[in-house]
């Protein structure tokens, strides 16, 4: 779709068989979980509108092609979605074979978008700014309820357009909100002005942006599995640029926790993961800090010369360049002139911030949800997919396709579909939390397993007896390859 005004109004029949006049339903972001909203209003007969930011679809899994995800194909797909693709040419991926970034993006996403039911209804570089109820402001609530919704957007040239809507769905997603290098949440001095030699998230360090890393001196900094992917392809990057020197720094000493998690995992992928960084600690092949805190940044003759504080003391520590793969946190600018409430720790809505809260929780732990506990007090608005869950690092791809099955429902005036929320994860314990009664007593004391059937299991190769994670996407979002992990 070209981009400016849109006002597009679609003609539904109602129970009585008139005809009413309604606004289509504005989808804010078109990844995984923005593009299942789509499926699911186009299969209730709604209009979706989906505004993605980037030129292209899928714009956040972009940026991390390169990781392969831990969930194979068979939770990576929305059902709605499918039965869309089922009516064309599309060939399904093999439901056990574990997809790329990339590959979401070619194999499922393009062609999704490709749809003739969603094509028309897609504005790209579409950055939206601000979402309002038309005429009022967020103080006003008579009539508040009978007034469209207006999207304010930016494109690519700087130019202003809107378009109305009936209801809203934020699917926009944390990638483009990633969490700063300081241990108290914010920037560190000088971090800002040392942007053009910090890379945020999970850069490509063997392809693109090869050049920029090989024989670099290289601070990661991050604790989740996001960090071990970075810091397993710099290693590689090692074997054939020797020069490159890896140092690793850990905000909180929790090593052995998040190493052990992703050994004593379900899925193999997220396993062999956790096992490759083991290996490579053990054989001295990087510099581990923990805990770190870095206090400062300043430039020297020599690279960035980085101040922080090490297990209580103080360290210092030069390198050429950083990486920064601490989570991500919402952006919660466009909302300001319509009725939101958040957790005023997660920033997640209040109802399902303790189903969420990962103090408590693991990916797989969090029990279903949907229209009920994403409710917020502007009426028809809702935030879905990572964003939902604020800064919490626990969300799964496939539980925000369950969260617009029932937001659509909802918004379809369902609202026993709606409240009827169901979702299927693979089978047992995940995200490194083992279920109860794992299976057939302890492993063996070296074995890097939670029980005998999964020592044994991971000897030949194959999954273990579940006690892992479901680790689905992140940023896109999911708990996978670690974007969502701190």
């Amino acid at each position: 779709m070209n981009n400016g005004t849109f006002e597009a109004q679609v003609g539904k029949s109602t129970s009585h068989g008139a005809s009413a006049i309604e606004w289509p339903v504005a989808v804010i972001g078109a990844g995984p979980v923005g593009l299942a909203a789509a499926a699911h209003l186009v299969q209730r007969g709604l209009t979706p509108l989906l505004f993605e930011r980037g030129l292209a679809i899928g714009q956040a899994l972009r940026a991390w092609s390169q990781v392969r995800v831990f969930s194979p194909w068979l939770y990576n797909i929305d059902e709605a979605a499918r039965i869309l693709l089922e009516q064309t040419a599309w060939v399904a991926p093999k439901p056990e074979a574990l997809p790329s970034g990339g590959e979401i993006v070619r194999h499922y996403l393009e062609p999704l978008a490709a749809h003739p039911a969603i094509a028309p209804h897609l504005v790209f570089g579409a950055e939206v700014f601000s979402i309002r109820r038309e005429g009022l402001d967020k103080v006003t609530t008579v009539g508040r309820e009978a007034v469209p919704f207006v999207i304010h957007w930016r494109d690519g040239s700087g130019k202003i357009h809107q378009a109305r809507a009936q209801a809203v769905i934020d699917a926009s997603g944390t990638w483009f909100s990633p969490n700063p290098m300081g241990i108290d949440g914010g920037f560190i001095q000088g971090e800002e002005e040392a942007f053009d030699q910090i890379t945020y998230g999970i850069p490509d360090v063997l392809g693109d942006l090869q050049t920029s890393y090989a024989g670099a001196r290289v601070l990661v900094v991050g604790g989740g599995h996001s960090a071990i992917n970075v810091v397993l392809d710099l290693l590689r990057l090692q074997e054939t640029s020797p020069e490159t020197q890896v140092s690793w720094a850990l905000r909180r000493n929790r090593l052995e926790k998040l190493l052990g998690g992703g050994l004593n995992d379900q899925l193999p992928a997220r396993g062999a993961l956790g096992l490759a960084a083991k290996q490579a600690i053990a054989a001295n092949r990087l510099q581990l800090l923990a805990p770190f805190a870095a206090e400062r940044i300043d430039r020297s003759s020599n690279g960035l010369r980085i101040t922080a504080t090490l297990a209580g003391r103080p360290f210092e520590v030069e390198v050429d360049r950083i990486v920064v793969a601490t989570g991500f946190r919402p952006n919660l600018d466009m909302l300001r002139e319509i009725r939101v409430s958040l957790d005023p720790v997660l920033e997640a809505p209040p109802a399902l911030a303790p189903l969420i809260d990962p103090n408590l929780h693991s990916c797989g732990t969090v029990p279903p949800h949907g229209a009920a506990e994403l409710a917020h007090p502007e009426s028809g608005f809702y935030i879905v997919g990572s964003k939902s869950y604020g800064r919490a690092p626990t969300f799964l791809m496939r539980t925000g396709y369950e969260q617009v099955r029932s937001v659509v429902a909802k918004i379809a005036g369902d609202d026993e579909a709606a409240r009827a929320v169901h979702l299927v994860l693979p089978e047992t314990g995940v995200c490194g939390l083992p279920p109860p009664g794992c299976c057939g007593g302890p492993a063996p004391a070296e074995a890097d397993a939670c029980c005998v059937q999964d020592a044994a299991a991971k000897a030949a190769g194959q999954a273990g007896c579940g006690c892992g994670s479901t680790a689905a996407l992140a940023a896109a979002g999911g708990c996978h390859g670690g974007t969502r992990q701190r």
